[in-house]
């Protein structure tokens, strides 16, 4: 691996939001479903939620994914209680991306606490369930005829906003040591799987990025 592609990585890991997030309910085209998750990764977010979902490994090969499959962690969920309760445990705000009487407009959010944002469905949005058991219902102003956005633009508007603010605050600053958090699977693809497919313990790295123990006990 480079010096270049290891400050690469040091840099995006260091601007990691763990505290940022989505949840698609229902999302069932895979090129929208990818798109959302190429945003997530722009933003800085490491892992993206699935609720009753069966596409989960599919969409993130289309083309609109941007090859953004082995940054963004993929974590599927059977209900959207137990989206929430995981979540929540963490001490997440839930946000449905929902029309309501009380919504509210998405830039008066404040996204700099921990934050999961709840899309829905492309053909029906979100069930009244989701959007009932979620901390506020926020949506985004409409000035023309049409009274909904696309579900991947829509997540994008809210998410860039989720940027702004953390940015403003110095959030995408973090400092630690990266090394501790450096996702092996980024820079030495066929090394993990190599070491995955025989059950054995990943080698570690040292602070160059090279693989200390790279020799497979198995052939010894």
């Amino acid at each position: 691996m480079t010096r270049q592609r290891l400050e690469k990585i040091k840099q995006v890991m260091n601007r990691r939001q763990k505290d940022l997030t989505v949840i698609m309910e229902n999302v069932h085209k895979p090129q929208n479903m990818a798109a959302i998750a190429r945003t997530c990764d722009a933003v800085g977010i490491p892992e993206l939620h699935v609720v009753q979902n069966t596409r989960r490994r599919s969409f993130m090969n289309a083309k609109s994914a941007g090859g953004c499959k082995r940054w963004i962690k993929i974590t599927s969920h059977k209900s959207i209680d137990a989206a929430y309760h995981s979540l929540r445990k963490k001490g997440f705000q839930i946000l449905a991306a929902h029309f309501s009487e009380d919504a509210a407009q998405f830039r008066e959010i404040d996204y700099t606490i921990p934050t999961a944002v709840v899309v829905g469905s492309e053909l029906n949005g979100m069930s009244e369930y989701a959007a009932a058991r979620a901390d506020k219902c926020i949506v985004i102003p409409m000035m023309g005829m049409s009274q909904s956005l696309n579900v991947s633009v829509a997540t994008a508007l809210i998410l860039f906003e989720a940027q702004r603010q953390r940015e403003e605050k110095g959030l995408y600053s973090q400092s630690g040591d990266t090394m501790k958090r450096f996702p092996l699977e980024w820079a030495y693809p066929s090394v993990v799987k190599h070491y995955r497919s025989r059950n054995l313990p990943l080698p570690e790295i040292d602070e160059a990025g090279n693989i200390i123990h790279e020799e497979d006990p198995a052939r010894n």
